[in-house]
């Protein structure tokens, strides 16, 4: 059975790709603890430089899978969604995302936490969060505000209506827009222009950016993954992956 996220060293670029085609590269349990573990150890690997996550040239991911989600929800700090996020987060070193076709939940909100983001024209954002019976993650209730203002912060996490590339371009969440079937070439060409400069003052440089946010981003993503946690065993929720699973709309009429 092939790997459904594999990491590939190529001199100074460590490439960790979503290989899971057939479920549009929805992430599982395994995925996230196997990138958790590889960001971890990129950290303390001098020789790597640069990061770069990329899913294929149709579909970076469809977010989290929700069947792995349902029969094994994340209700610990420790859960390897949020081992992920955490490493994700804290890496010292640049991490640029290629993004093509569907990024949906945290296949968005991942890219709040890269430093360079080339989009395919054909990308599709989505945040659907409320409409799921969940709340936002990854700090997203704070640094899409930020970055979009707060009214169409809530227009994307309440509606949950995707947006194409050059939205996302002027929201300030995509960097460089290019062709279809291109992203992950551009990602990897950006990856290696950053490698090749000076590593002592790329890694400053990400520091000192990262210095003013850090703190309240790790207070703010560990306090929406308590409201997570219990969101994704609420009954609501489960009306949500239910009418998933069957194909129909939810109903939420009977909830107050």
């Amino acid at each position: 059975m092939p790997e459904h996220l594999t990491a590939t060293r190529d001199g100074h670029l460590l490439t960790i790709a979503f290989n899971r085609p057939d479920r549009k590269n929805a992430l599982t349990n395994d995925m996230y603890a196997r990138a958790a573990a590889v960001l971890t150890a990129v950290a303390e690997e001098p020789s790597v430089r640069v990061v770069v996550i990329h899913g294929s040239d149709d579909c970076f991911t469809a977010g989290n899978d929700l069947k792995d989600f349902r029969d094994d929800p994340p209700q610990s700090p420790d859960a390897p969604v949020y081992r992920f996020l955490e490493s994700l987060i804290a890496c010292p070193k640049p991490v640029v995302a290629g993004v093509a076709g569907v990024a949906v939940g945290i296949g968005t909100t991942m890219l709040l936490h890269c430093d360079i983001v080339v989009a395919s024209a054909n990308a599709r954002f989505s945040l659907p969060f409320a409409k799921l019976g969940l709340c936002p993650e990854a700090a997203s209730s704070y640094l899409l505000p930020m970055m979009a203002g707060r009214v169409k912060a809530m227009e994307l996490l309440l509606l949950g209506v995707p947006f194409g590339a050059q939205e996302a371009h002027n929201l300030g969440l995509v960097g460089t827009i290019c062709e279809d079937g291109t992203a992950v070439e551009n990602a990897i060409a950006k990856a290696r222009e950053i490698a090749a400069l000076p590593p002592a003052s790329v890694r400053l440089t990400k520091q000192l950016v990262q210095e003013s946010l850090v703190a309240r981003v790790s207070e703010v993503w560990k306090h929406e993954a308590h409201h997570f946690m219990e969101r994704l065993v609420s009954p609501e929720a489960e009306e949500a992956f239910q009418a998933f699973a069957e194909k129909r709309a939810p109903d939420f009429s009977r909830f107050e």
